[in-house]
């Protein structure tokens, strides 16, 4: 966990994601990158000599008209004297049932959005974090190029401002790899996805795209990371 530490702390420096008085609505799906941000933005509390707060928020899509059971990140969040809060939606539903999507991710996507932007501002939130890492960076970039024709990517930080609000991503230098071993060691409460899409989407098409790149050009990533940076793509140049 020290080595994700290390990357949330340079990431907050370097974009300037948290100041003083911040409260952050953290985004939990539930996954190992959600579960090792929230734990570590409660860790960094300590040391970091920022005074924010965090609250951390799932939204449950009710899959199959059920509710998924969050219980072993709420009991987590008690022990650790984190404030955690479900709040229950019907996106599955209007996604799968109503509106039949054949490609389902975007739609569902825009709808977590919006309502994880409207979870901010009813529970007096200035920012929302959200636990994109390292690759998922790579990998934005290239579906926009690939599938949209065009050069972009999420952002470190950016601002709402119909909602009044900052998005910030404090796990962009931390790899997926990195993640991985982080979950396991902690021992955090991974509630598995029961989505229908999950492991068919264009993302993981992209993962397996850019794993079998690798093999040719070792290092590709760091390449496309680095380049992102020095082009301050998006506002991905530090210091700004």
């Amino acid at each position: 966990m020290q080595r994700i530490l290390g990357y949330m702390r340079k990431a907050i420096q370097e974009y300037d994601l948290i100041k003083d008085g911040d409260r952050i609505c953290v985004g939990v799906s539930g996954g190992k990158d959600s579960l090792v941000m929230l734990y570590g933005l409660h860790l960094l509390q300590r040391f970091i000599n920022i005074d924010y707060t965090i609250t951390g928020v799932t939204l449950d899509p009710g899959f199959k008209g059920v509710s998924t059971d969050y219980s072993p990140i709420a009991d987590f969040c008690r022990d650790k004297g984190i404030e955690y809060k479900v709040i229950k939606t019907q996106i599955a539903e209007i996604v799968f049932d109503v509106r039949k999507e054949t490609n389902p991710c975007s739609l569902c996507a825009r709808m977590r959005r919006g309502a994880l932007h409207d979870a901010t501002v009813a529970l007096g939130c200035n920012k929302i974090a959200l636990g994109h890492n390292y690759d998922d960076a790579v990998e934005t970039f290239i579906m926009n190029l690939f599938t949209e024709g065009r050069i972009g990517c999420f952002s470190p930080m950016s601002y709402l401002e119909r909602k009044d609000i900052h998005m910030i991503r404090p796990l962009l230098y931390a790899s997926e790899k990195d993640i991985r071993r982080a979950a396991v060691k902690n021992e955090l409460p991974i509630v598995k996805s029961v989505c229908p899409a999950d492991g068919h989407t264009n993302r993981q098409r992209t993962k397996d795209f850019l794993a079998e790149a690798d093999k040719t050009y070792e290092g590709i990533k760091n390449r496309i990371f680095g380049a992102m940076q020095r082009f301050d793509l998006d506002g991905w140049g530090p210091n700004k």
